[in-house]
């Protein structure tokens, strides 16, 4: 059994024996290709999530109506790749043993790896809804297999094809664009054809990862590594809230606030809202 955190995100306080969904932070970014920070991101989160309200006037639900778990961040050993992925998806098999859903809040997109790793081990047949700015589907990158940039090919070695639906793509190299023809099922640019997908995925197991440079970095400028041309706020709302409230989501992760880029705090503001969002489609 897993210990409360001292600081939680908001309204996640709840007993571990009552709460569904299980929050744990994953502050690494020992891969970061760019601009590094996103360690720091879940301790940004719960300490701003207090700026936010626990009621959401989109869905007309309560936090304080659920159950939520907190418990903390892991520490994670920042020298060793392979043992912070390994630590992760510990943390969420024992999550998921406990018949909850694990919720990561990362880090950099590398963090998904060990969770999905966890999920798969228990469920048999998974699929993966996957919201960025980028494919993450390099075989490497500069020679390491074991990347933020390879994140979702390392997900498609455990899961073959037809197992992945990636949205609001907008930047990789030709090869991943290629790769993703023939093996993922990739919208480019939007989340043109999600509620069609998410039909598609009905009372199956789906791991949910939301990359939030999905956004355009008008909206989020803290992160590692902003790309033009993404989402509006509003639309990565309504499309998260459906996501969430139609599947049945057996994990999920949001990741890649790197909130040092941002001194305003606006980033991590959104960041929290959307959690919020999460959570409660969820529930």
């Amino acid at each position: 059994m897993l210990n409360k955190n001292v600081q939680t995100f908001i309204a996640c306080d709840s007993e571990y024996e009552d709460a569904k969904i299980v929050l744990f932070g994953a502050g690494f970014d020992g891969t970061t290709s760019f601009r590094p920070g996103t360690r720091f991101g879940p301790t940004a989160i719960r300490n701003e999530s207090f700026g936010i309200e626990t009621y959401s006037p989109y869905q007309e639900k309560d936090m304080l109506d659920y159950s939520y778990f907190d418990s903390g961040d892991l520490e994670l050993p920042f020298g060793s790749t392979n043992r912070s992925v390994a630590d992760i998806a510990m943390r969420s098999d024992m999550i998921l043993s406990d018949g909850k859903v694990p919720f990561m809040i990362g880090g950099e997109h590398l963090v998904t790896l060990g969770s999905v790793m966890a999920v798969k081990e228990k469920f048999d047949d998974i699929y993966i809804v996957h919201f960025d700015a980028h494919a993450d589907l390099r075989e490497d990158y500069l020679g390491q297999k074991m990347s933020h940039a390879c994140v979702l090919r390392r997900c498609w070695d455990i899961l073959g094809d037809g197992h992945i639906f990636q949205f609001g793509i907008r930047s990789g190299d030709r090869d991943e664009f290629r790769f993703a023809e023939e093996h993922t099922e990739m919208h480019k640019f939007s989340f043109e054809g999600l509620e069609d997908v998410v039909e598609r995925l009905r009372g199956k197991n789906v791991y949910f990862t939301l990359d939030l440079d999905v956004l355009d970095p008008s909206v989020f400028p803290g992160t590692g590594t902003p790309e033009a041309g993404g989402v509006t706020f509003d639309e990565l709302r309504r499309a998260v809230t459906l996501v969430c409230s139609s599947l049945n989501i057996v994990g999920c992760d949001v990741n890649e606030l790197s909130p040092v880029y941002d001194q305003s705090g606006v980033s991590t503001a959104v960041a929290c809202k959307i959690i919020r969002e999460m959570l409660l489609a969820m529930s």
